[in-house]
């Protein structure tokens, strides 16, 4: 455990580390071998000759103040490395976080993560900070102790350590009792807290449904997991811990039975088995502790497991420098790409030529939110490639790919901050009149109207104090302030009022003017006014052109037209009296 999270420390941290190792380590061995004192002193006390007691009791002053000393030492580097064990854990984290695969966060593994850069985390801060100085006097003052009776009574030592091997395999067999369902707890634990979350988070909806807490099933099964769970290790984990005592205690016992079958021997040294019987009173104690030490070990290195898992992740690949780069194009060259084993595109090829709109349309789960993501290059292709600007998107490193590109979804996302800094988001740098006139263009200004405090009206988490259509209207400001030359558009005016719908539209089109726009199309009017469409079905390429050209041609672009025309004039029926 300790060479684990040494690999994961270094410098000052390492250090700190190491030091609380020796510090400690050093200290228990101090604590045992100063009961080896105890024999000459109580000889000296038995003979008549207390003089004779000084010296050793000198000795003994002197390994009180060693111990001291070094368990002061120890302790305070185990704090130390603890909190510097934290700090470099979600730093690292942090680095490596931003280097996966933007496709890697998806719900579980962003609510995954959370545990881990938390939870997890002060889990394994407390090995250094808190278990090391038990663990010490746990194991080494144990070993000292056997040491210093090999020179009282080699009988008693032999004793100590035929019960050693017992209590060992106790102690093992304790830990992988825990081990074993600690990692069902966890995952049982987090889907908990993931459910929790969603709960508060749509309170509007359940509310509006009369969900209560006790009407959301979700909720109700997640909490009802976690606690069997909980239960479950209990039952596994405590006979593991019984037994773990019983041989300590048993071990105990068969020291105690020896050290009174020696003491009525003829020849025996009584000082020195009254030594050996205190000895073995010092020599059981701190196991008992051991076996609540050995479960927290064992969850420390489930959570370090994870922390490690987290690390294992492989990080997108970058080019040390990012190829040169041409007109703001896009291009797909025979793509092909899955989900694990399940295929969703294959061979795709198409162009969205420099400053032109081209919209994707098709089915739901024709494959139109992968070829965006694959644009931002949320993941690789299995096969062929993905072109930006006349390079592989692969040979771009991620900060010059995603500066070509501004995403607006129809999820957009706002942070729990003035509505001002959500807009700074585009470009942080800006200044207050870009930011201003970005807003100005997206019909964001008669929203600061409205506002109680304007601009520094903080907007909730998600945004949740706007509504939708105020929401999207912050995201084309952030694109508009951006300023990229390629936009990527989740069209999201088809569940606005006539009001917000107007007013994105009217923003969108200030956002599409003089730039490359690929855009996937829900409204007949974004396909209709689009330079090329290109109809996707079951993860291929079935048709491109314009609309003229494609209504010309018949086939599933006609059938969609038609399904958008249908749509259009349906009305809700009312009763006549």
């Amino acid at each position: 455990m300790i060479r684990r999270l040494l690999s994961l420390t270094g410098g000052e941290q390492g250090t700190q580390l190491r030091r609380a190792v020796w510090c400690l380590g050093a200290a228990a061995a101090v604590q045992g071998a100063a009961f080896g004192v105890l024999l000459p002193v109580l000889r000296a006390l038995v003979s008549g000759e207390p003089r004779r007691v000084w010296p050793w009791l000198a000795v003994l002053a002197v390994a009180v103040a060693a111990y001291a000393l070094l368990h002061n030492r120890g302790v305070v580097a185990g704090r130390r490395a603890g909190y510097a064990l934290g700090g470099v854990l979600h730093e690292r984290l942090g680095d490596h976080v931003v280097t996966l695969p933007l496709g890697w966060f998806t719900t579980t593994r962003v609510g995954s993560l959370g545990r881990v850069a938390t939870q997890n985390v002060m889990s394994v801060m407390g090995v250094p900070g808190h278990l090391l100085d038990p663990l010490a006097h746990a194991v080494v003052t144990p070993a000292a102790v056997v040491a210093v009776l090999l020179f009282t009574d080699w009988r008693m030592a032999v004793g100590a350590l035929v019960a050693a091997p017992v209590v060992i395999a106790a102690h093992r067999w304790t830990g992988k009792l825990v081990q074993r369902t600690d990692q069902a707890a966890d995952a049982a634990a987090a889907e908990a807290g993931g459910q929790v979350v969603e709960f508060a988070r749509n309170q509007p909806v359940l509310r509006a449904f009369g969900r209560s807490a006790h009407g959301f099933a979700l909720l109700d099964d997640a909490l009802v997991s976690s606690r069997d769970a909980a239960r479950r290790m209990l039952r596994t984990a405590l006979p593991g811990l019984a037994g773990f005592v019983l041989a300590v205690q048993t071990a105990f016992t068969a020291l105690l039975v020896l050290g009174a079958t020696l003491a009525a021997g003829a020849t025996v040294d009584v000082p020195a088995i009254v030594v050996a019987l205190v000895l073995a009173v010092r020599f059981t104690e701190p196991l008992l502790s051991a076996a609540e030490l050995g479960a927290a070990l064992r969850m420390a290195s489930g959570s370090l497991d994870r922390v490690e898992a987290v690390f294992a992740d492989r990080a997108l690949p970058e080019p040390e420098r990012s190829a040169p780069t041409g007109p703001p194009a896009i291009e797909f060259d025979r793509v092909r790409f899955g989900y694990d084993d399940r295929p969703v595109l294959d061979d795709v090829t198409f162009t969205v030529a420099p400053g032109t709109t081209t919209a994707l349309v098709g089915v739901s789960g024709a494959g139109k939110s992968t070829v965006v993501r694959l644009v931002a290059r949320f993941f690789d292709v299995g096969a062929g490639a993905v072109r930006v600007a006349g390079a592989d998107v692969r040979s771009l490193r991620t900060a010059d790919l995603l500066g070509l590109i501004a995403p607006v979804f129809q999820d957009t996302y706002l942070f729990d901050t003035t509505l001002e800094d959500n807009i700074r988001v585009g470009r942080p740098d800006a200044t207050e009149d870009q930011v201003h006139e970005a807003a100005r263009l997206a019909g964001v200004t008669e929203i600061v109207r409205r506002l109680p405090d304007g601009w520094q009206t903080r907007v909730g988490e998600g945004g949740t104090r706007l509504s939708g259509g105020e929401r999207q209207r912050v995201a084309i400001a952030r694109a508009l302030l951006k300023d990229a030359p390629i936009v990527l558009l989740d069209e999201a005016t088809a569940a606005l009022d006539a009001e917000n719908e107007a007013a994105v539209t009217t923003a969108l089109a200030t956002l599409a003017r003089g730039r490359t726009l690929l855009v996937i199309a829900h409204r007949l009017s974004t396909v209709v006014n689009a330079d090329q469409i290109v109809v996707l079905d079951g993860g291929r390429v079935v048709d491109t052109g314009t609309h003229e050209e494609l209504l010309a041609r018949g086939g599933r672009y006609a059938g969609f037209v038609a399904q958008r025309e249908n749509a259009q004039g349906w009305r809700i029926a009312t009763g006549q009296k």
